[in-house]
């Protein structure tokens, strides 16, 4: 995500498998209603990356790869009825992929670039999905209401991350973050800024992309105080 600027993939051709096929291809179990639902978003979100840079993922391959795969692992992470805030969601993802794969999660969006949440909330719209676009920044949001579990993906460093909700742990529970083998240095420069006493972190999980074996975890973050 904010990915303004950078050059996006090549769009799908004929050659390319079908959404089914390449869920298929990787071992992705959904219903049938949810394979069209997630096919109809992705036409929208291709459509929407001409007119603005929304995401680089525009080949079957890497949208099931990276944008299905990745919203994936945080579902199974997620309990019944949670309610989830995607913070800087972008294109939607992985708040949309979540909502459409566990729709008994109550799932907002946060995207502070209004261009952005001006075009999910139309692609939400046009899926006649249960989500709430905030076009405002994670702060502001947590001013305005409370969350369950907060979920990030490509939005910022953990120190960054951290330091933007330090004063908003009352608002939610638990953050879920996406990273790359770079969070051990993440880590640490959170560990120099002193940006997590007071917190315990762990990799929720541990998985490998299809098809290229790069590692990619989940880190969660809560407070340490036994009452969260």
């Amino acid at each position: 995500m904010n990915l303004t600027g950078e050059t996006t993939e090549r769009p799908m051709t004929d050659a390319e498998p079908t959404l089914t096929e390449a869920l298929a291809r990787d071992g992705i179990a959904l219903e049938p209603a949810q394979i069209e639902l997630l096919d109809r978003y992705r036409q929208l979100l291709w459509d929407w990356n001409e007119k603005i840079n929304l995401t680089r993922h525009t080949t079957m391959e890497k949208f099931v790869t990276r944008d299905v795969v990745d919203s994936l692992q945080l579902a199974q992470l997620l309990e019944l009825g949670e309610r989830v805030l995607d913070v800087g969601t972008g294109g939607g993802v992985p708040g949309v992929i979540l909502a459409i794969a566990r729709p008994d999660l109550k799932v907002s969006l946060c995207e502070s670039t209004c261009k952005k949440a001006r075009a999910v909330e139309e692609m939400v719209r046009e899926l006649g999905l249960p989500i709430r676009v905030y076009a405002n920044r994670v702060e502001d949001v947590l001013e305005m209401t409370t969350f369950d579990t907060l979920v990030a993906r490509a939005v910022a460093s953990l120190a960054k991350m951290l330091t933007w909700l330090k004063p908003h742990w009352a608002a939610f529970d638990r953050l879920l973050m996406i990273k790359g083998p770079a969070w051990v240095e993440e880590r640490g420069e959170a560990r120099h800024h002193n940006l997590l006493r007071g917190f315990a972190l762990r990799k929720a999980a541990t998985y490998e992309t299809p098809r290229t074996g790069a590692e990619s975890v989940i880190l969660k973050i809560s407070p340490e105080s036994p009452d969260r």
